[in-house]
């Protein structure tokens, strides 16, 4: 029951303040909500890293891969100048030794370039 004091009273009543068990309960109840959030965005950014991380190495694989076609380039265009320097030796001036090492040099330049991994040839016709 309301006293008539109250009700006649114009002095407007204050609300009454949180208790401590209220606001301990308040707080934690926040805490956790913040905890929350807190790991979310943990896991949000680890996740962000690991797609950088991957987009990375898929960067990283493409740049290997085109080196190494690179240097097989490279590698059979040097093949190819020595092959030619090979072929086109001039052997009138030199020792009968060393025409034969250039002889020889030049006959494996041709079985090379005749048999390219076709495995052993059957024709003996280059050792003559």
């Amino acid at each position: 029951m309301d006293s008539l004091m109250s009700q006649d009273s114009p002095i407007q009543k204050e609300p009454r303040p949180i208790g401590r068990k209220a606001t301990k309960v308040k707080r934690e109840s926040n805490s956790s909500s913040n905890t929350s959030k807190f790991w979310e965005e943990i896991a949000r950014q680890s996740a962000m890293r690991i797609e950088i991380d991957m987009k990375t190495q898929e960067d990283k694989r493409a740049i290997q891969v085109e080196y190494a076609k690179e240097r097989e380039y490279v590698r059979k265009e040097n093949i190819e100048k020595k092959d030619w320097e090979t072929m086109t030796m001039d052997t009138s001036h030199m020792s009968p030794e060393t025409k034969q090492f250039w002889k020889l040099e030049r006959r494996d330049v041709i079985r090379r370039r005749l048999f390219r991994d076709d495995g052993p040839s059957k024709t003996d016709w280059l050792n003559d």
